[in-house]
């Protein structure tokens, strides 16, 4: 199958297209960075989800929208808006058959920045826009909400001895989800199911459902 994926150059979305090439498929990365991935099999094009002109590409049967930015000051035009353009390009066509969201746990929570939290949010609501729209097509639409991963994005607590032991105390499972983890997830979703749609699936280790009981 076809797959486009946006933020293909680093963290969850690099670690999206190697699963979906590694499993024979053709992708389609859009990044504003230079491709990190070499493979016959892997077209790279150099564009900005948020931009009015996107490239050309035909034919797309599994769509991943995770390009995305944190307290960036662009947070909403890039994680919900830029989704919003990308898939209404690619995804409202006979071909499609499964279009995935990379959201967050804080769509949920209302954790983290404002305006990311806000986007993220935003992202799911529009899945569920987009799982009417394309069920005539027989395609479903779905999002992801991971918790922590272990990205570039988050070096900042990473690499704090501190502010990491205070988020280990904060997971029922005191650890990070890694990127290939996240990709599994993703493949299986759009690859392999066929009847789940206009669901959020929150992988965060136990973080919302830590509870300490006082007795």
């Amino acid at each position: 199958m076809k797959a486009l994926v946006t933020g293909t150059s680093k963290g969850i979305g690099k670690a999206i297209a190697n699963k979906f090439l590694a499993c024979g498929h053709e992708v389609v990365g859009i990044d504003l960075l230079p491709a990190t991935i070499a493979h016959p099999r892997y077209l790279h094009v150099i564009a900005d989800v948020f931009s009015d002109d996107l490239p050309q590409v035909c034919g797309v049967e599994i769509l991943i929208n995770n390009a995305g930015v944190q307290d960036s000051g662009r947070d909403i035009d890039v994680n919900l808006k830029g989704s919003i353009r990308v898939t209404e390009k690619y995804a409202l066509q006979e071909k499609i058959k499964s279009v995935l969201f990379i959201a967050s746990s804080s769509a949920r929570t209302g954790a983290e920045f404002p305006e990311y939290a806000a986007s993220k949010g935003g992202t799911v609501a529009y899945m569920k826009n987009v799982a009417l729209r394309i069920a005539k097509y027989g395609a479903t639409a779905n999002s992801l909400s991971p918790g922590g991963v272990r990205t570039e994005l988050n070096a900042h607590v990473m690499n704090d001895p501190e502010l990491w032991q205070k988020i280990m105390n904060e997971t029922l499972l005191p650890k990070w989800a890694e990127p290939e983890e996240i990709a599994e997830w993703a493949y299986f979703v759009t690859a392999v199911n066929r009847s789940m749609t206009a669901q959020d699936i929150l992988i965060d280790n136990g973080e919302q459902a830590k509870a300490n009981f006082v007795w």
